[in-house]
């Protein structure tokens, strides 16, 4: 920390912005850690105190508030130690993130909504800043595709552990006869590039439409062609943003979603070169779900590449995901291979 002080205390530095902007998240990001840290000393120390004195009182309430304490600062070592498992080239980047629902109509688009309010409430625990870029409403309920960004330190390194199919077993509340349905969405998650990594974009590849914004009517509807659909046309890829007012700003949000997805397929082709990806690669389709989630006949969320379980579906639900995200990490660290996906008799 001291090294760094010292050179952003140098008024040469500042000639080079980018430079002294990347020496800034730097210092953010270890004063971060530096803080988390000492934030686990107090609440040991904290809970040591209690300790102490519900013995000395014999007070079972200082008991119970010293156990949560303890408990606070466990959780906090378990953040901690996946922190440092985030050592990849933009895990400490921003995450761009898409969720599709499968086959299903209504149900699967449901589905895909309570994913991402899923995601909304796990950023909000972090602090992480969220954007909405592209939604597109199902017809009766949830949604059809969304993408969002979402900011904050070592966003990407976390989420892209939830990259891949997750699957819902509930009684449809869309179903008259209360049948047991079984649904499908998968989710994409790639860094937000930064500005200083190349990727060519050639305005040759570019197939640019203009379409009116979706909303929900009223004086708020937009009026005017302002939203933005890119096709990369070499790779197939599609973009499209309609979150701004103006035809310039979702534009500009657009170019910047293709330039994440480029690069997102130019380093998985760059990992698919090397025969220790192939061994724990799974094709994100159908049938090979990273997580499910069972609200019938019985409740249960189990991730099948650690084996991690959860039986308070709610809360998972509400956004308490990093038991997944950071069991996953460990077993990347760990060099275990991924366990083969659950099948719908497993599961049921």
């Amino acid at each position: 920390m001291a090294v760094l002080e010292n050179k952003l205390a140098d008024p040469g530095l500042w000639n080079d912005q980018k430079e002294a902007q990347a020496l800034l998240k730097r210092k953010s990001g270890l004063a971060s850690r530096l803080g988390g840290i000492d934030n686990i000393g107090g609440l040991i120390e904290d809970a040591g105190i209690l300790a102490e004195l519900a013995e000395d009182a014999h007070d079972d309430g200082s008991a119970k508030e010293a156990g949560g304490l303890l408990e606070q600062a466990k959780a906090a070592l378990s953040a901690a130690a996946a922190q440092r498992m985030l050592g990849a080239e933009h895990d400490r980047l921003n995450a761009i993130v898409s969720i599709h629902p499968g086959a299903g109509g209504t149900e699967a688009q449901d589905w895909a909504d309570m994913l991402l309010r899923m995601y909304l409430r796990w950023a909000e625990r972090r602090g992480y800043g969220v954007e909405v870029v592209d939604l597109l409403p199902g017809e009766e309920a949830g949604i059809k595709s969304v993408t969002l960004t979402v900011s904050g330190e070592f966003a990407y390194g976390y989420l892209k552990a939830e990259a891949g199919v997750h699957r819902l077993v509930r009684i449809s509340p869309y179903d008259a006869n209360k049948r047991r349905h079984t649904s499908f969405a998968s989710v994409f998650v790639c860094p937000e590039v930064e500005d200083d990594i190349e990727i060519e974009i050639l305005d040759a590849d570019l197939k640019v439409d203009t379409f009116r914004a979706s909303g929900a009517g009223g004086q708020h509807v937009n009026k005017t062609d302002s939203a933005i659909r890119i096709t990369h046309v070499p790779t197939g890829i599609i973009v499209q943003c309609q979150n701004e007012r103006s035809q310039h700003k979702n534009r500009a949000v657009a170019t910047k979603l293709l330039r994440s997805r480029l690069y997102e397929l130019r380093r998985k082709e760059q990992e698919e070169k090397m025969s220790e990806f192939h061994k724990e690669k799974r094709d994100i389709a159908w049938g090979s779900q990273i997580r499910s989630y069972v609200l019938q006949p019985y409740r249960l969320v189990k991730d099948h590449r650690t084996g991690i379980e959860s039986g308070n579906v709610d809360a998972v639900l509400d956004g308490a995901i990093d038991a997944f995200i950071e069991g996953w990490l460990n077993a990347r660290a760990s060099g275990r291979s991924a366990k083969p996906a659950a099948t719908d008799k497993e599961m049921e």
